[in-house]
């Protein structure tokens, strides 16, 4: 499989009322963690901007590109955007290995009654594993674990999701500057072909790209 980048006008359209209700509690939420220094205890949470991942979410919508409409979020933080793909009509889940954030998340998606799963673990499911290398995070997979190639991508799953991970249409994710190639690798390596990861970048940047046939992609 290969990806392939995702290239389209993202909308100007303003969040409606009920969306930039829920932007501002979020934000409101996330400044208290910051005034008090709880951010300190989660030193690798860092927000991302949920009004740029609205519009660009709600233009891929409108263009029909996603396959389906269920949305995971990795490593969804207080599980704002995975909130938004809710009100947007996805079935959405927000993953979160550390407990003190899933908690947060849960307590947001609760307060503003939107129906997203948080689910307390890592978005690297099992079989697979990381360490840190000198280029950054590097992506291992355990003994006798099969390539894509090899084996059913449904075979994988979250702890606590209904789905399979090959039913998941969309992935977000906020990736550290080093982690990049890494989220890339391992959504080529687990999400089902024509899924779409989305994945954040300092100065307002949102890159979209498609899991595809390296024949297809060939081909074209």
């Amino acid at each position: 499989m290969a990806l392939k980048q995702i290239n389209f006008d993202v909308s100007n359209d303003e969040p409606p009322i009920e969306i930039r209700a829920m932007i501002d509690e979020s934000d409101r939420r996330i400044d208290a963690l910051f005034a008090s220094g709880g951010n300190l205890q989660v030193p690798r949470y860092m927000p991302s901007d949920p009004e740029l991942f609205f519009r660009v979410l709600k233009t891929m919508t409108e263009h029909r590109l996603p396959l389906g409409r269920v949305f995971c979020e990795w490593g969804c933080g207080f599980g704002i955007c995975a909130s938004i793909a809710a009100q947007l009509g996805y079935e959405a889940y927000g993953i979160e290995l550390d407990p003190r954030m899933a908690k947060q998340a849960r307590s947001l998606t609760d307060d503003l009654g939107i129906s997203v799963e948080i689910l307390e673990t890592s978005y690297v499911p099992d079989g697979y594993d990381s360490y840190s290398g000198m280029g950054g995070e590097v992506l291992i997979k355990e003994e006798g674990m099969l390539s894509p190639d090899d084996r059913f991508v449904s075979e994988l799953i979250y702890d606590g999701m209904d789905r399979e991970i090959a039913d998941i249409d969309i992935f977000f994710v906020y990736p550290w500057p080093l982690e990049q190639e890494f989220v890339q690798e391992l959504f080529d390596e687990i999400a089902g072909e024509g899924a779409i990861l989305l994945t954040f970048h300092k100065y307002g940047e949102l890159l979209a790209f498609r899991k595809v046939d390296e024949n297809e992609e060939e081909a074209e």
